[in-house]
């Protein structure tokens, strides 16, 4: 064969490939990210994460411990209320919490046992959602944008329908984009009839029509999304009094009114925890996310702040990674170490 033309067949195939390898290359950086709080396609199998809920760092038990290994001088307190706060605990709970301590503490006492009980006596007995077993319950689901409301809607379907209720959703948050399509597809996923109206519509109108079709469809329960737009804090508030208002006059009773908050976000999340109780009865909260770098001290701050318990812990993105929070199991990993 002529040498120009073999150079010239070698160029070409060179050519080829590198076009193949360029297209493959691009269409690899073109696969879509899921949308935020849309569920995973395949999701991984429940983790046994535990009622603790996944939180990470040291236990506390150690470092107290170390603390008092020389007595109990003044400076130890000062110490313990440091510990606290490196743990988001806030700077009124870490105050009341040293000075229960240091109140009981005697010589030859373990300190991070009396620390153990008086965490236990703060977080109080824990308590299942109340939702009424002769009606319609409803739960309205407040929280700022990208705090896992979504998805924590979807995991808490997945849990009712499991337990054999028939379950309702409503997409009241008309503003998000993307948020009534996520809802869909959670819905779809766990066996729920979703209610939603085009994206802007009025969310009291999608709330109304939720709780007639809820009551039409002989619904158990009903699971009410929310607005998130806490950066427009006083309409959003007069907004979710005003869904809570129509609610009650479509025929339901709200029963529970469940905050998801971003155990991440620490104490800064405690804003949001007053923000939202000045303008709806909160009952429970819910925090996300505690499977990332989450500390557990802000489950007293919550406490402190609130006065409500912990409902559940997320521990992760699949449908089953919603976990009842359990007090003794917290403390456990807490203050372990």
């Amino acid at each position: 064969m002529n040498p120009v033309v073999i150079v010239i067949v070698v160029l070409i195939l060179l050519a080829v490939g590198a076009g193949v390898f360029l297209a493959g290359r691009t269409e690899r950086r073109a696969l879509p990210t899921p949308a935020e709080g849309a569920p995973p396609r395949s999701a991984p199998a429940p983790r046994e994460a535990g009622a603790a809920g996944g939180f990470r760092g040291e236990g506390l038990g150690g470092k107290v411990k170390a603390i008092f290994g020389r007595g109990g001088d003044a400076d130890v307190w000062g110490e313990l209320e440091d510990v606290l706060l490196k743990a988001d605990v806030g700077p009124k709970g870490a105050a009341d919490l040293v000075a229960r301590v240091q109140a009981d503490f005697r010589d030859g006492a373990d300190p991070a046992e009396l620390l153990r009980a008086e965490v236990l006596a703060i977080l109080g007995q824990d308590e299942a959602l109340h939702l009424a077993t002769d009606r319609l319950g409803v739960i309205l689901v407040v929280g700022v944008n990208g705090s896992g409301k979504t998805t924590t809607i979807g995991k808490l379907a997945t849990m009712l329908v499991g337990q054999g209720r028939k379950v309702s959703l409503a997409a009241s948050d008309t503003y998000r984009a993307a948020a009534g399509e996520q809802l869909e597809v959670w819905a779809e996923r766990a066996g729920a009839h979703l209610v939603s109206q085009d994206r802007g519509a009025d969310p009291s109108a999608v709330a109304f029509d939720a709780v007639k079709s809820a009551l039409a469809r002989g619904a158990d329960v009903l699971i009410v999304d929310t607005a998130g737009r806490l950066h427009t804090k006083q309409p959003l508030m007069e907004e979710l009094k005003k869904v809570k208002r129509v609610i009650e006059k479509a025929g339901g009773e709200v029963d529970e009114t469940l905050l998801v908050l971003d155990a991440q976000t620490g104490q800064n999340g405690i804003a949001q925890v007053r923000a939202f109780a000045e303008a709806v009865e909160v009952t429970g909260v819910v925090l996300t996310k505690t499977d990332g770098s989450a500390k557990g001290g802000v489950v007293l701050a919550v406490r402190e702040e609130l006065g409500v318990p912990v409902r559940y812990v997320g521990v992760g993105e699949g449908p089953q990674d919603l976990q009842p929070f359990a007090a003794s199991a917290f403390v456990e990993r807490l203050l372990g170490g």
